[in-house]
């Protein structure tokens, strides 16, 4: 049975040491000269995040993800690790790369720049090892982007943590589904995807 979530997890972080603060505009020279298609790095409140190291299990979840959304939804509108844009106000520091996105307009119609919030009907990351970054941290820079609608497998749990109905800043709605249950997105309420079909056995 679906499991009604009201309260974040609480998220134990060890103290850091000082880091420097990046923005889009700093990152650029970085962005034009590769660096972030060889490092596989994202902005995110202003610290370069890595994704690389991606173990075999996310890759075989996150690849069976993608193919029910392009048998769902079309291949024209599915993107794989595409940066998006969010909020005006987080922009400046932020360009986050979720592993999945669905758009609710063709390829064809963004040919420059990042898709925008209002252009998307889903986000999709994928955690092994980034549940409670994802759950926490990228979870409220997509609400306040007002993003419809932001799933984050959990593969280790062996669950679907479903985001709906983005309200100052935070996901009013966030259910878990377990391995096996289903969930439909709001986008395709006729098209339900079982949780265990992304996970391997």
């Amino acid at each position: 049975m679906p499991i009604l979530i009201t309260d974040a997890p609480p998220v134990l972080t060890p103290p850091v040491p000082p880091r420097k603060r990046w923005t889009r505009e700093a990152c650029a020279p970085l962005e034009a000269a590769g660096l972030f298609e060889i490092e596989r790095l994202e902005l995110v409140n202003g610290e370069l995040i890595s994704k690389m190291g991606k173990n075999r299990p996310h890759v075989h979840c996150a690849t069976l993800i993608f193919e029910w959304l392009l048998a769902t939804f079309g291949s024209g509108v599915v993107n794989f690790e595409a940066p998006i844009d969010v909020h005006p106000f987080d922009n400046p520091a932020n360009e986050p790369v979720p592993d999945i996105i669905v758009l609710k307009r063709g390829l064809r119609a963004i040919l420059s720049g990042n898709p925008q919030p209002e252009d998307l009907h889903l986000v999709v990351e994928v955690a092994d090892t980034s549940l409670a970054f994802d759950l926490s941290t990228k979870a409220a820079l997509y609400a306040r982007a007002g993003i419809d609608e932001y799933w984050v497998l959990d593969i280790n749990g062996r669950c679907l943590f479903v985001h709906r109905d983005p309200t100052a800043g935070r996901y009013a709605s966030v259910t878990s589904y377990g391995q096996d249950e289903a969930v439909a997105p709001l986008s395709a309420p006729e098209s339900e995807f079982r949780v265990g079909q992304a996970l391997l056995p």
